[in-house]
């Protein structure tokens, strides 16, 4: 039996890099839902279960900072990664301050890919469905 992919829920309003990412973590074989939106995040929370949040700090309808605060409230579980163009020591703190475990920088994707593949590496990917 193979084990269970991970499923990371990735919260972004750009398509261009959700479509990006999507492509490049299931190439590392997982499995990859996005959500443009603070309210489609918390809807698809409700429905599925999820290994990994990858949040954008900046959203439509609010702040990734809320959103990360709010996740963990919801599902303390999960890890959060940032992955921001916010690029200020200032607004990691923030990022961190607000519950998330990891904070990457936009455009390094390389360096998310690896924080995506080191904390999911410590952890029983569950979420997936059988």
């Amino acid at each position: 039996m193979q084990p269970a992919k991970c499923r990371i829920l990735y919260v972004d309003d750009h398509e261009d890099t959700s479509f990006m990412l999507t492509h490049l973590l299931g190439q590392s074989d997982y499995e990859v839902v996005t959500a443009p939106s603070i309210e489609r995040t918390l809807e698809l929370i409700r429905e599925e279960r999820f290994d990994l949040y990858v949040l954008d700090k900046r959203l439509p309808d609010g702040s990734g900072l809320d959103l990360c605060k709010r996740l963990n409230e919801l599902t303390p579980e999960v890890p959060i990664i940032f992955y921001s163009g916010d690029a200020y020591e200032l607004h990691r703190k923030e990022g961190i301050d607000a519950g998330a475990d990891a904070y990457v920088i936009k455009p390094n994707v390389d360096k998310l890919i690896d924080k995506v593949h080191e904390i999911l590496s410590e952890q029983e990917c569950s979420a997936a469905v059988s």
